[in-house]
C-alpha cells in the first residue's frame, strides 16, 4: 500500500502542486504540509503564551487586586463559551484552511489591543475577543491536524500538540527577556504579532484546502438532531484530562508551597517538572501510539495520571512530589491528541463540529476543576483535593477500554 493516495490528495491540495510520479516531489511536499500545520500549533501557543507571561506586569500597571485580576481572566474563557456553538459550522462550511489563516491572524491581533487596555473594561473586552477567535483558532487548527494525519499512515497528531507546549516555553522565554530589556507590553505584544504573522504567511498556502462535496452537505448537520454518543464519550474522556491539567496548572505551585513546604524557588519545580513532562510526552506519543495502539496508549495514561495525583497525596515531599507531577504531566501529554484525532474522525459528522462538541466538553474541565479544588481544599485540605482528581485518570481507563472508537 502506497504511503501517498494520489487520488485522495488531488481532492484535497491544489492540483498545480502535485507533481505526480515523482515520489520523492510528493514526499518533500507533503513534509511542508506537516511542518505549516505544526507552525500554526506553534503560532496558537506562543499567542498564548505571550499574554500569560506579561499578566503581572498588566497587573502592576492596571493597579489590579487579586480579585479584580481574578475576575477579569474570566473574561477569555466566556469569549470561548460565546464561540462554541457556531464555530464549528463555520469551520465546516467555510473550511478549516480559511478559518485557520483568519483565526491565527486575529487571535494573535488581540496581543496589541491587550497591550493598549488602560482600564479594566478595555482589558475585559480584550479578553473576551482574545478567547472568541482562540476558540475559531483552536478548532479549525486542530481541524487541519486531522486532515494532515490523514496524508499520514504513521501517528503524527501528537507532534502537533507537542509543538504547541514548546510554544509556551518559547513565549515565556520571549516576555523574560523582553521583560529584561524593560520592553513594554505594548511593544512585546507588537513584536509577538509580527512574529506569528510571519508564520501564517509563509506557511498558508502549504495548509490542506479540504472543502470536499461531502463536507458541504454535512454543514448541516445537528448533533441535537442525530446526536452521536461517541462523541459525548469522547468528550468526558478529556474532560477528566482537562481537569486533571488544570490542576497542575492552577494549583501545583500552591501545593509544592503548602504542602510539600518547598524552599524559595523551588515552589516553581512541580509546574515546571510537569511542562516539560507534557511537552516531552506529546512528541512521544506518535512514537508511542505506532507501536502500542491508541486504545493501550489512553487506558495506561489514565492509570499514570492517577498514579501520579495520588502518590504526591501520600508522600509530599519534595523528590516524590516531582516526580508524581512528572507523571501527571506525561499522563496527560497523550488524551488530548488521540481523542482529537479520534473526534476528527468519526464518521458522518464533519470534523470541525465534532471537534467543537469534543472540546466544548472537555473544556468544562477546566472551568469547574479548579473550583472545586479550591471547594473541597477549603472543606478539607489540598491533599484531599488531589485526591478527589485522582480518580478521573482511572475514570479514563474505564471509559477507553469500553469504546469501540478505537480500532486497537
Amino acid at each position: 500500500m502506497p504511503l501517498i493516495d494520489y487520488s485522495f490528495l488531488q481532492k484535497i491540495l491544489p492540483k498545480a502542486k502535485i507533481k505526480k510520479g515523482y515520489k520523492k516531489a510528493k514526499l518533500s511536499y507533503l513534509f511542508r504540509i506537516r511542518w505549516a500545520t505544526a507552525l500554526f500549533f506553534f503560532g496558537m501557543g506562543f499567542s498564548f503564551a505571550t499574554w500569560a507571561s506579561r499578566i503581572p506586569d498588566i497587573k502592576s500597571m492596571l493597579h489590579l487586586s487579586e480579585a479584580d485580576l481574578g475576575a477579569l481572566l474570566f473574561a477569555l474563557p466566556v469569549g470561548q463559551l460565546i464561540a462554541m456553538p457556531f464555530s464549528g459550522k463555520i469551520v465546516t462550511k467555510y473550511g478549516s484552511k480559511q478559518i485557520t489563516i483568519f483565526g491565527l491572524l486575529l487571535y494573535s491581533a488581540c496581543m496589541p489591543l491587550l497591550g493598549l487596555a488602560t482600564s479594566k473594561i478595555e482589558l475585559a473586552l480584550a479578553l473576551l475577543l482574545f478567547g472568541f477567535f482562540g476558540n475559531f483558532c483552536n478548532i479549525a487548527v486542530n481541524t487541519q491536524g486531522v486532515y494532515t494525519q490523514q496524508l499520514f499512515e504513521k501517528p503524527i497528531m501528537g507532534s502537533f500538540h507537542g509543538s504547541w507546549s514548546l510554544a509556551g516555553f518559547c513565549g515565556a522565554l520571549v516576555g523574560l527577556i523582553m521583560v529584561s530589556f524593560e520592553l513594554s507590553v505594548l511593544n512585546h505584544f507588537i513584536i509577538a504579532f509580527v512574529m506569528v504573522s510571519l508564520i501564517v504567511f509563509t506557511s498558508y498556502s502549504f495548509l490542506i484546502k479540504a472543502k470536499t462535496k461531502q463536507s458541504e452537505e454535512q454543514t448541516s448537520y445537528s448533533f441535537f438532531k442525530n446526536p452521536n454518543m461517541n462523541l459525548i464519550w469522547l468528550g468526558v474522556i478529556c474532560f477528566c484530562c482537562m481537569a486533571s491539567e488544570g490542576i497542575m496548572f492552577d494549583w501545583s505551585g500552591v501545593y509544592f508551597k503548602e504542602i510539600v513546604k518547598a524552599p524559595g524557588g523551588l515552589v516553581v519545580l512541580g509546574y515546571t517538572t510537569f511542562m516539560v513532562s507534557m511537552a516531552s510526552g506529546r512528541f512521544l506519543s506518535d512514537i508511542l501510539v505506532h507501536k502500542y495502539g491508541a486504545k493501550k496508549v489512553l487506558i495506561i495514561s489514565g492509570i499514570v495520571i492517577s498514579s501520579g495525583l495520588y502518590l504526591a497525596v501520600l508522600l509530599p515531599y519534595l523528590v516524590p512530589c516531582t516526580i508524581a507531577f512528572m507523571m501527571v504531566g506525561f499522563g496527560v501529554s497523550n488524551v488530548v491528541p488521540i481523542i482529537f484525532n479520534a473526534a476528527g474522525n468519526i464518521k458522518n459528522v464533519p470534523p470541525g463540529i465534532a471537534l467543537t462538541i469534543v472540546t466544548s466538553i472537555s473544556f468544562l474541565g477546566f472551568l469547574i476543576g479548579p473550583p472545586i479544588i479550591g471547594f473541597i481544599a477549603e472543606m478539607t485540605s489540598l491533599q484531599y483535593s488531589f485526591a478527589f482528581i485522582g480518580i478521573f485518570g482511572v475514570f479514563i481507563s474505564i471509559l477507553v477500554s469500553r469504546l469501540k472508537v478505537f480500532n486497537n
